[in-house]
């Protein structure tokens, strides 16, 4: 009698899987994102010194190059900021921020779109002509100026001692709101399709509610490519949050992300202090590069035309 085999040999021979091990590009830009997120995530385990202990900073030491030119520390492996600060360990901190505030309005861009989309979808009528000219009105402005907006918008309204502390929230709303059209526009495709289907025509039969209908059975079937979608905004939502640091209007240089650490470093550029940009930038670069290729290749893996 044959042994089944294991749950993991099913996944080695799944389709995804064959699609991952034959695309040397994925592999690589798997390994990246994996290097990033590790280090983003145990970055006060593993970054060489804490740049948020301001007891441990010294002035003397603002400035030093990287440790292979000339007047380089090795314990300073990139070199350090204006304030003393280790690049390196800076880096690991910011890249913590800019995934914490990328992944976070990603999650709140698809949560309000999808449920937008579904209700849209399979409601119709007035519903959903207002929930569509609301998104056209919305692709008419680009998402930058919509975070911008928003943005100033929370700090008019807000007392000025708020700010700082709630910079993360009001970044993340904001870039969340830029967001949710893709998310409510394929949904609702997805659904129009979806709710003509001979399995929720029974559920209706049954009795069951529009909103258990629409949770239990229509919601499962449109989820593929909300996922595909998610994987990609989440290197625009990156590179959102970094535009309005570098502009000063994300989070304040207390926060360091990326975006931060690029402006701070862009007043010093010029000076000959070349390392305090352009390592932050090397990274972010290859942050949203290696996601947008894992996004990438989720969308052609999924696509049942192109297997």
């Amino acid at each position: 009698m044959a042994v089944a085999p294991g749950w993991w040999r099913r996944a080695w021979d799944h389709d995804l899987a064959w699609s991952f091990r034959h695309s040397p590009v994925t592999i690589v830009a798997a390994l990246l994102t994996l290097a990033c997120f590790g280090a983003a995530i145990f970055a006060p385990w593993l970054a060489p010194h804490d740049p948020f202990d301001l007891a441990s900073l010294n002035l003397g030491d603002a400035f030093a190059p990287p440790a292979w030119s000339a007047g380089g520390q090795a314990r300073f492996p990139l070199g350090t900021d204006d304030q003393g600060r280790d690049v390196l360990s800076t880096i690991m901190h910011g890249a913590r921020i800019s995934l914490g505030v990328g992944l976070a309005a990603v999650a709140f861009s698809a949560l309000l779109g999808v449920s937008l989309g579904l209700l849209s979808g399979y409601v119709g009528g007035r519903l959903d002509a207002f929930i569509m000219r609301v998104a056209d009105i919305q692709l008419s402005f680009p998402a930058i100026l919509i975070a911008l907006l928003v943005d100033g918008v929370a700090r008019v309204a807000l007392p000025r001692e708020t700010h700082d502390s709630i910079a993360i929230p009001v970044l993340i709303f904001s870039i969340g709101i830029s967001g949710w059209v893709q998310y409510a526009r394929t949904v609702r495709g997805s659904t129009l399709v979806e709710k003509n289907r001979e399995y929720v025509q029974a559920a209706r039969v049954i009795g069951r509610s529009r909103f258990a209908i629409m949770l239990h059975h229509v919601l499962p079937n449109v989820m593929g490519p909300v996922l595909v979608i998610g994987t990609i905004h989440v290197g625009t939502a990156i590179i959102t949050e970094a535009t309005l640091s570098f502009l000063g209007v994300g989070l304040p240089p207390t926060q360091p992300s990326l975006g931060t650490l690029i402006r701070v470093g862009n007043d010093f550029l010029f000076s000959g202090e070349w390392w305090i940009t352009v390592f932050p930038g090397l990274a972010l670069i290859v942050l949203v590069l290696s996601v947008n290729l894992l996004g990438d290749w989720l969308r052609d893996a999924l696509n049942p035309k192109l297997r």
